[in-house]
């Protein structure tokens, strides 16, 4: 079992029973208690959970979740998103990537070479950054360390000295009346984003639409296309929306 895989399994555990000892983790996931002491120090340096003696308790953030719990989360359906997004995305010399794990691995698969990409997310910078012959532009902002992004007034700032092809971005959430995200100020990020690019692309995986969220960054028709794994079942009462809207 991978890292990510296990750390998924712990916070999941976690959400279900609010804490729990080693040795029952150990025995839940088939590993030493030396493995699983190691993994709840990792998850607690990332923000995930609250160690105790012997044991963690599940620890609720406020506003954004940890770009590496988003990275081990729904990792399946994240994965089938994109790969139905490869050869679906328009041609571009320019992209605004957004700071979700989606994107990120989305980005990760595409052949960037010759291109810019300016990003408000520290993590994709430094991983596209290890491509050949790639631009990469990283916002300024404010440092919001457990989501690994640039937000705020500078960020924006910054976004508008740029003009786009191309905007690749994820949600936290998706409603009948648009892409939701839970704060503030990354809703107004990719407003910004939004505003600067030509078309306009959102990546969601099937579990985006059980989720909720409280700030609006758009209405779904202001997308050129929405890329999911969702089945029609699920995604059946949009139809009134533009029959090339979601692509699944």
């Amino acid at each position: 079992m991978f890292t990510s895989e296990r750390f998924q399994r712990i916070t999941d555990y976690l959400k279900e029973h609010s804490r729990a000892r080693i040795e029952e983790l150990a025995q839940l996931l088939y590993v030493s208690p030396a493995t699983i002491r190691r993994d709840l120090t990792e998850m607690q340096n990332l923000g995930l959970i609250q160690r105790t003696h012997g044991g963690a308790v599940y620890l609720e953030t406020a506003d954004e979740v940890s770009i590496y719990a988003r990275i081990a989360k729904n990792a399946k359906d994240k994965e089938a998103t994109v790969s139905l997004s490869l050869d679906k995305l328009p041609s571009f010399q320019s992209v605004f990537i957004d700071n979700s794990s989606t994107v990120l691995a989305l980005a990760q698969r595409l052949d960037l070479s010759h291109k810019i990409v300016v990003t408000n997310g520290i993590e994709a910078a430094m991983s596209l950054a290890k491509k050949k012959d790639v631009t990469i532009y990283l916002l300024g902002g404010e440092i919001l360390t457990n989501t690994n992004s640039t937000q705020g007034e500078a960020t924006i700032e910054m976004l508008h000295k740029f003009h786009l092809d191309l905007m690749l971005c994820s949600c936290a959430a998706i409603k009948e009346d648009g892409s939701y995200e839970h704060s503030l100020s990354s809703s107004e990020v990719k407003r910004a984003a939004f505003r600067e690019s030509q078309i306009h692309i959102l990546l969601a995986d099937v579990h985006k639409f059980e989720e909720t969220g409280i700030y609006r960054s758009q209405e779904l028709s202001d997308y050129d296309a929405i890329y999911t794994n969702a089945p029609d079942s699920v995604i059946g009462k949009w139809a009134h929306r533009p029959s090339n809207l979601f692509n699944h």
